[in-house]
């Protein structure tokens, strides 16, 4: 039975990275001498095209007076997301196939640090995070006070009314602080910034297709990067259902990542505070 699931894992691996390689041929023959500005917002999307072009709109073209590239990974699906991002003037990697949301951030990431950005912000393509609160995100990089700052729907406003995703924000960080004796209040948020050298650090460690923002974090604090939150504003959905699934199959899934990152994290000697670069995180 092992050497049949090894088999099907070595596959669909192979599958994967042939994925990404059309992806990137594709990319290389639209942008061949590509060089991103200061700051990129990353936004992932699959099948988001009622609500991605809104988003794009309000990106601004420059954030604590550095210019601001936006950049879609379009996660494969059947409709015109990568028309979209490309009419609005997006940079735009698109998948042939639908791969992942920790799989094309991991490509995103990958395109900044080798394209020259310094700081890059991840976004959802749904409307829930607004990209007018950029310049938020990034303060704590700019003046070096962090090096990964999470946006805290709980330290600002929560517009939607799921009561139980909202207990699972609570949920998720609690377990959280327990295993990294951090103090943050929202750690299943993907309204993020980044310092790209973070970035060349700790994304060669990730492996979750699905769920990334827990490993990211833990990853990050594991091996010793800044990690501090800001408050913003969590807007309902702007149209359309998520597609995380269900809140049973959701809360079980990032639970999952939590416990397997922070064990493979320890494992590696990576585990705790990891104080070499130091570590704050506001509560």
């Amino acid at each position: 039975m092992s050497s049949v699931s090894d088999g099907r894992t070595t596959r669909l691996v192979a599958l994967q990275r042939l994925a990404i390689e059309s992806g990137r041929k594709d990319f290389d023959a639209r942008y061949p001498d590509l060089s991103l500005s200061p700051v990129v917002a990353l936004i992932c999307a699959y099948e988001e095209e009622a609500n991605l072009g809104a988003v794009l709109a309000r990106v601004p073209k420059k954030a604590l007076g550095l210019e601001v590239t936006p950049l879609v990974i379009v996660d494969g699906g059947d409709d015109a997301t990568d028309r979209v991002a490309k009419e609005a003037g997006a940079v735009t990697f698109v998948f042939p196939t639908n791969l992942g949301h920790g799989v094309a951030l991991r490509v995103g990431y990958d395109l900044c640090v080798t394209g020259g950005a310094r700081y890059v912000v991840t976004l959802d393509a749904d409307g829930q995070n607004d990209p007018a609160e950029i310049e938020t995100m990034l303060q704590p990089l700019v003046e070096d006070e962090a090096d990964f700052v999470v946006a805290s729907r709980r330290l600002g406003v929560d517009e939607t009314a799921d009561s139980y995703r909202k207990m699972g924000v609570k949920w998720f960080s609690w377990l959280m602080n327990l295993l990294m004796g951090s103090h943050l209040t929202d750690t299943s948020n993907g309204y993020r910034a980044l310092r790209v050298s973070m970035l060349s650090d700790v994304a060669p460690r990730l492996e979750q297709d699905q769920y990334q923002t827990a490993e990211l974090l833990i990853t990050a604090m594991s091996r010793g990067w800044r990690v501090t939150e800001r408050p913003t504003v969590w807007h309902e959905r702007a149209s359309g259902q998520s597609k995380k699934g269900g809140n049973l199959i959701y809360g079980f899934r990032y639970a999952a990542v939590i416990l397997r990152t922070w064990r493979r994290e320890r494992g590696l000697g990576g585990g705790g505070l990891g104080l070499s670069r130091g570590f704050s995180a506001r509560g």
